[in-house]
C-alpha cells in the first residue's frame, strides 16, 4: 500500500491491554496476554518495544489438580454412559413383552383412505368436483396420461359431438398437447348426489389466440376407493 506522496508506510501491530507495539508482520497475538493484535500506521518516532516478559505457567501442583479433576469428570461420565445402558435394556425388554404387532397400513397410490364413506354435503361434493375438473382441464392441455389415467376410471365413456363415443384407452392414446389454450374458466355449476354417485354440470370456457370456445358439460363421477372418479362426459358447443 503506498500513502499520499509515494512514501511506504511503515506498519507495526499493537496490543489494546497491554499497549505493547511489535514490528513482527507474522505476529496476530500478544505474547504476554494473547490479546488479537490490531495494525495500525506508526506515525510517531520509533520507540523500542519493553522487555519480553514470558507468560506464567501453570505449576506442577496446578497441572496435578488439573488431572485429578479431568479424571473424575471422565469417570463420573463413563458410570452415567453405563447405568443409562443398563436401564434402557431393561425397559426395552419390558416393552419387547408386552407390545403388540401395529395393525397393517394400508397403501395406494396416493396414501388414500379406501374405507372412507363418499361425502354427503352437495357444497362439499361441489368444491371436490371442481378441483378435480381444473385437474382433468390441465390434463387434457398437458397431454398428461398420468393424470389422466388418476382422474377417469376404467369404465369411463365420453360422449363429444365432433367424436362421438370414446372410452378411456382410446381418451388417453388420442389425447395430445395443445399450446392455444392460455385459460379456462367454469360457471353456472350444479351438483347432483346419489350414494356414491354425482353429476356436475355447467359451462366451461375456453380461451386463447384472442378468441374463446363456450361449451357445456355434464359429468358423471362414482366414489371408488376413497376419491372421485369419472365414468361419464358429454360435452358439447354452447350456442
Amino acid at each position: 500500500m503506498r500513502l499520499r506522496g509515494g512514501l511506504e508506510s511503515s506498519r507495526m501491530k499493537r496490543c489494546r491491554t497491554c499497549n505493547r507495539t511489535y514490528t513482527d508482520p507474522t505476529l496476530s497475538f500478544c505474547n504476554d496476554d494473547g490479546t488479537p493484535l490490531t495494525t495500525e500506521v506508526d506515525d510517531a518516532p520509533y520507540r523500542p518495544p519493553s522487555a519480553y516478559v514470558p507468560p506464567r505457567t501453570a505449576t506442577p501442583q496446578g497441572q496435578r489438580r488439573a488431572r485429578v479433576w479431568i479424571v473424575g469428570l471422565l469417570g463420573a461420565f463413563v458410570l452415567g454412559a453405563v447405568g443409562l445402558t443398563i436401564a434402557l435394556a431393561i425397559f426395552g425388554t419390558r416393552m419387547t413383552g408386552s407390545r403388540q404387532a401395529p395393525p397393517p397400513v394400508a397403501t395406494t397410490d396416493e396414501s388414500e383412505n379406501v374405507d372412507a364413506p363418499p361425502p354427503t354435503d352437495a357444497e362439499q361434493v361441489k368444491a371436490q368436483l371442481l378441483d378435480l375438473e381444473n385437474e382433468w382441464e390441465a390434463a387434457n392441455i398437458n397431454a398428461d396420461k398420468k393424470a389422466l389415467e388418476r382422474i377417469l376410471a376404467d369404465d369411463f365413456v365420453g360422449s363429444y359431438s365432433e367424436g362421438g363415443l370414446q372410452g378411456k384407452r382410446d381418451y388417453l392414446n388420442s389425447i395430445e398437447r395443445d399450446v392455444n389454450i392460455e385459460r379456462w374458466e367454469f360457471s353456472d355449476l350444479k351438483v347432483q348426489l346419489s350414494g356414491n354417485r354425482a353429476t356436475l354440470s355447467g359451462n366451461l370456457t375456453l380461451f386463447g389466440g384472442g378468441q374463446q370456445l363456450p361449451l357445456q358439460f355434464v359429468d358423471k363421477y362414482v366414489w371408488r376407493k376413497g376419491r372421485w372418479q369419472a365414468i361419464g362426459s358429454d360435452v358439447k358447443k354452447r350456442e
